[in-house]
């Protein structure tokens, strides 16, 4: 068996890709994506979206989080 936990086709990690989301303001349109963050409020590229202050608010409307959905953009 220690000849297969080194193999190739079984990773030493359990170390999985982490999928970066898309959030959308239903309000305005405005597109928040995780990937990018949003360095100019301060919100660091790779921040998640539950990592982000439920204070903060859409910069181009000014609704809260509660008006914001995952969306899967092509």
């Amino acid at each position: 068996m220690a000849a297969r936990e080194s193999s190739p086709d079984y990773p030493m990690t359990d170390a999985t890709p982490t999928t970066l989301r898309t959030w959308m303001c239903v309000v305005c349109g405005f597109i928040y994506r995780e990937s990018d963050g949003l360095p100019e409020e301060g919100i660091a590229p790779g921040t998640r979206w539950e990592d982000i202050p439920e204070t903060w608010t859409c910069p181009d409307c000014g609704v809260t989080k509660d008006d914001f959905e995952m969306v899967e953009i092509d």
